[in-house]
């Protein structure tokens, strides 16, 4: 298998296979960067690698990334995902969400043109990575919708940021 990062494993299986999602990569700081969605019998074996996202303009010019494990919604399965923008001071670190089809998840239903958070406050622009917010985990209160988001600041501190599942679908289907 390649080199991947970014390895987010959905939480249930899908058509009665494990899924993951992925980014290939090289051995080193990638320069690129897609979503890929891959599927397994007994997350041993993965295959039918299937191509989900690629970046596109603004905040997520560079290369995108899983963050993570996608929500479970009725609508589609949430994806906060991190997209990077090269910049003349460097890479600058942005997260986004999409809106991934509930049995088809390669198949991007809905995707946030704007990034939902970037590094604005000291703490995301200063640290040992300047510039960065990454999100890395994500918990769900399934009766009232609340979505807490646990996110890389600066790659020094962890941050932490309040939302709902309807605020972040109305979000991936903003234009």
């Amino acid at each position: 298998m390649p080199f991947n990062r970014n390895g987010v494993l959905f939480p249930r299986r899908i058509n009665g296979a494990y899924a993951m999602l992925s980014r290939p990569s090289d051995s080193g700081h990638t320069p690129f960067g897609d979503i890929f969605y891959s599927q397994s019998p007994d997350m041993i074996h993965w295959g039918h690698h299937r191509l989900v996202m690629r970046p596109t303009e603004g905040w997520q010019s560079t290369k995108i990334g899983a963050g993570p494990i996608p929500i479970e919604t009725a609508e589609g399965w949430l994806l906060l995902y991190h997209g990077v923008l090269t910049s003349c001071n460097g890479f600058v670190y942005s997260f986004g969400v999409a809106l991934l089809d509930l049995e088809e998840p390669w198949r991007v239903l809905h995707r946030s043109k704007q990034y939902l958070l970037s590094p604005q406050a000291l703490y995301e622009c200063v640290g040992d990575v300047p510039n960065v917010v990454f999100p890395c985990a994500a918990l769900c209160d399934a009766d009232s919708g609340r979505i807490a988001i646990y996110y890389g600041a600066a790659d020094t501190v962890t941050a932490l940021a309040f939302t709902t599942a309807d605020a972040l679908l109305d979000f991936a289907k903003s234009k």
